[in-house]
């Protein structure tokens, strides 16, 4: 009988996975792989249950559902993204016919050889790439193959055709303002006398819980609220304490945990940037103390296919690490709320990485955590470059649109309040329109007409789902103030009041929200609906003559969403009878 091996070496044995036609802009091979240079792959297989699950998700998520809070715990979800034993045992012995040992971890498969072997398993040409800009070289190939036989069994391998690289910060801060001693001084002075009034010039802790209706005080026991820090990004345990002595009294002495998670660190004295982690944890405390706060520090770059935006080095976040990671934890060890302010053009995503990760979300929904990201910094899109055929096209964010996140997009001024010109939002290039958003999006859709119809694929899944101030906020980094501005700002703001609404139900007896989008658009009236701003973009493309732009609009829109929070709106629909006091 003839190996697998004999079998992939004819050409029409074998399955292309990925292909790229040549090497992406911007990078250049440097040399061919030495045989005996080393490579991690992992592989992907096939969940059994994959859609049985994402029904379960919706039932357990949806409002008025006999299953709606029954979370499920990881063996639970484990069962249903299982693979079949029969596609673990082929995978597993088709390495092994190379003398490769894998580790297996129900749905994933992980495997690390030299290139030579990689060359032969995948059909694979293996070589060294160096991007224009500098940065260390990539090893990757430009297609892979599996056997025919095995073709079923393998939803992708990587990295191998997924160009990344260590490089520049890409958090979804769109400003970052720091003052003169003098001009820190004024807005003390400022604070102090206007605790709670909001000034458009600088946004306070207080002015968030004035303007958001917040009185609510958690109480600190069993709840859990996380953000995730990830490009060599560390909170700062000393920063955190002077923001709390200058702008959060009530919450002074509280402190943040960490977790380190795939080689991630935790320097309190890095010299590279802060300023995100650092608004992270300062304005979920802001916003949900006494609630506990971790903090997920992530190391490494996931993949990124290069394109007019982001040309590389890589950006991209490893959210399959962070993700993987956190599913492993125990049911207890799992925060009710999530918050990452961390995003890229949807488009420079490899979709089926991208569709991978949202699954992933999804699983997080399915054991009752609340993920929240920011919706991103550049209205519809920057260049508004479709790669595939350089054609004018929206950019979509990622992760922001994968339906299982709740997306946040930004808002200024406060009478009125209206979207901010840099939110981004628009429709996904890959997801499906969700049925619970599609009475909210539909009637968008309906009044506008074909404004703009050939840049979107209207059937689509809609982003934001919510909003909340985004712009010039108060920031206390390596010791000095600053002022932030962008959806980076927004997304913890929002998280801090899902934080509390967990609470709140955990005060009741009843279970966190979980996946919360379901449950946001059945109760839309609990949000202040934004009616005025925009969202701009596209300027630099010469099929928009003035840039293109969403309006906010009465209802759901590609600006701000459903709206910002009324908490005592939220609250009564969360936990019905805890008083906001």
């Amino acid at each position: 009988m003839r190996s697998l091996l004999f079998l992939f070496a004819s050409a029409a044995t074998a399955k292309v996975m990925d292909s790229l036609s040549s090497v992406p802009k911007g990078w250049t091979e440097i040399r061919q792989a030495s045989p005996d240079d080393s490579v991690t792959l992992r592989l992907a297989l096939p969940q059994q249950h994959a859609a049985a699950l994402e029904q379960a998700v919706l039932e357990i998520s949806t409002p008025g559902h006999p299953n709606y809070g029954l979370h499920m715990s990881r063996d639970q979800v484990r069962a249903y993204t299982a693979p079949t034993e029969q596609s673990v045992s082929s995978v597993v012995n088709w390495l092994a016919g190379s003398g490769v040992k894998s580790s297996v971890n129900n749905d994933w498969i992980t495997f690390t050889t030299n290139v030579k072997t990689a060359n032969d398993l995948l059909n694979a040409n293996f070589a060294w790439y160096q991007y224009e800009k500098g940065g260390s070289p990539k090893l990757r190939t430009l297609s892979y193959s599996v056997p025919d036989e095995l073709a079923g069994s393998i939803d992708l391998i990587q990295p191998t055709t997924r160009f990344g690289q260590l490089g520049a910060k890409r958090s979804t801060i769109f400003e970052m303002q720091v003052l003169e001693p003098e001009e820190e001084d004024a807005i003390k002075a400022d604070a102090a006398v206007q605790a709670a009034d909001c000034n458009p010039s600088r946004i306070t802790p207080d002015c968030l819980k004035s303007l958001y209706n917040i009185k609510y005080t958690a109480s600190p026991d069993g709840n859990l609220v996380a953000f995730a820090s990830y490009l060599e990004e560390y909170a700062r345990y000393s920063d955190l304490q002077s923001f709390e002595t200058q702008y959060v009294s009530q919450a002074a002495g509280q402190n943040f945990s960490v977790q380190l998670v795939n080689g991630g660190l935790n320097d309190q004295t890095s010299n590279d940037d802060s300023g995100e982690a650092n608004l992270d944890v300062q304005y979920v405390l802001a916003v949900s103390n006494p609630v506990p706060i971790l903090e997920y520090s992530t190391g490494g770059r996931g993949p990124l296919e290069p394109t007019h935006d982001e040309p590389g080095p890589s950006s991209n976040e490893p959210y399959l690490e962070f993700l993987t990671y956190l599913l492993d934890q125990e049911d207890s060890a799992l925060p009710q709320t999530l918050s990452t302010s961390y995003g890229e053009e949807e488009q420079s995503v490899p979709a089926d990485y991208a569709l991978r990760v949202c699954n992933l979300f999804m699983q997080l929904g399915a054991r009752g955590v609340s993920v929240l990201f920011s919706s991103g910094d550049s209205g519809p899109g920057d260049s508004c470059i479709r790669e595939s055929d350089q054609a004018p096209y929206f950019q979509p964010s990622f992760p922001a649109g994968c339906p299982y996140v709740t997306s946040v997009g930004a808002t200024y001024n406060v009478e009125p309040e209206q979207g901010v010109s840099f939110s981004s939002g628009g429709f996904s290039s890959l997801h499906a329109q969700p049925a619970w958003q599609a009475d909210a999006v539909n009637a968008y859709l309906g009044s506008i007409g074909n404004t703009y119809s050939a840049y979107f694929n209207k059937s689509n899944r809609g982003f934001p789902d919510v909003a909340a101030q985004g712009s010039r906020f108060i920031v206390i980094d390596k010791g000095r103030s600053a002022l932030l501005s962008g959806t980076s700002a927004s997304s913890p703001v929002f998280a801090g009041v899902v934080a509390l609404l967990n609470a709140a139900r955990k005060s009741q007896g009843q279970p966190p929200l979980g996946f919360l989008n379901p449950w946001l658009y059945n109760n839309s009236a609990a949000l202040i609906d934004i009616t005025s701003g925009y969202g701009s973009g596209c300027s630099g493309n010469s099929a928009f003559r003035n840039g293109a732009r969403w309006n906010a609009t009465a209802g759901w829109d590609p600006v701000t969403g459903l709206g910002t929070p009324d908490f005592g709106k939220l609250l009564a629909a969360a936990a019905p009878g805890v008083e906001n006091a």
